[in-house]
């Protein structure tokens, strides 16, 4: 998290879980045991094993500031691994030191699962892992469907590895650069940018610092490129809908935030199209009718 937030002061617990699945912090790690056959099972099926498999071992993360946990689950058939989340914290304010103070400070496993909703509406959960809500070890939290054959985006660059494909790789940021910028997240740093070895895939994990209650975009800038269909979905997001599928993840002011920056969002997008050209900021094929 960087920079000074100065917003209203208001502070509330969230009382339940999202419906629906999260992303949660995870590092790179090898296979899990019986990888193959679990590698295989489709999303729908990754949800049921994640909210009904028995866990059979548990180790601490060192990675990360909420304190994971890594899990070891079997139903008998199929064994893999998840992580799992329970941190809820919120505050008036939060220092920083050197980076500042942050009001109405939040770091909430909630907001993992209303990103994944907010995702899915705008057809981005393909880039996040399965993950759904549980109660483990007396903790309420979410459990997320662990990833193998990945690398985080800081030994990437440690190692300067380059995309076989630029121009997808760039796509891919670029849609989460809007995705992130949507969902207010302050800690999209590079431990929370996963890759694919295989096919460079880019996968986003851990949104518990995000839905912040700004109602601007924090750094317009960064945001040069959009999808076609991103931004025809982008324009149809409603209110509604949104508080629909978020009811036991945001609250009110969260999701009226949500909905300012979305429409920041068409804005700055329409202003480069008329400054720069369509040509030069739309990518993609263009949307179906609905």
């Amino acid at each position: 998290m960087s920079g000074r937030w100065r917003l209203q002061v208001w502070i509330a617990p969230l009382v339940a879980a999202c419906g629906g699945v999260w992303l949660g912090a995870q590092v790179p790690a090898p296979a899990s045991p019986g990888g193959g056959l679990a590698a295989g099972l489709e999303r729908a099926a990754q949800v049921e094993f994640l909210r009904t498999a028995r866990v059979t071992r548990s180790q601490t993360l060192s990675t990360g500031v909420t304190s994971p946990f890594r899990l070891t689950l079997t139903d008998g058939t199929v064994t893999h691994d998840a992580s799992f989340q329970s941190v809820n914290e919120r505050a008036v304010q939060a220092n920083f030191g050197a980076r500042g103070m942050e009001f109405n400070f939040a770091d909430s496993h909630h907001f993992n699962l209303a990103a994944f909703q907010i995702a899915g509406m705008l057809g981005l959960d393909g880039m996040m892992p399965v993950t759904v809500h549980r109660i483990w070890n007396g903790k309420d939290g979410t459990i997320t469907w662990w990833l193998d054959d990945v690398f985080d985006e800081r030994t990437r660059l440690k190692e300067k590895r380059q995309a076989p494909n630029p121009v997808t790789w760039s796509q891919q940021l670029n849609k989460m650069r809007v995705f992130a910028a949507l969902v207010g997240d302050t800690d999209r740093n590079a431990g929370n940018i996963l890759i694919g070895t295989a096919d460079w895939k880019v996968w986003m994990i851990d949104f518990t610092r995000a839905f912040r209650l700004a109602d601007t975009l924090k750094a317009p800038e960064a945001l040069t490129q959009i999808d076609r269909t991103l931004l025809a979905r982008l324009r149809t997001l409603d209110t509604a809908s949104v508080r629909e599928a978020t009811a036991h993840c945001l609250n009110t002011f969260e999701a009226a935030a949500l909905m300012k920056r979305r429409d920041a969002l068409v804005a700055h997008f329409d202003q480069l199209v008329v400054t720069k050209g369509a040509g030069a900021v739309l990518y993609g094929a263009e949307p179906k009718a609905p």
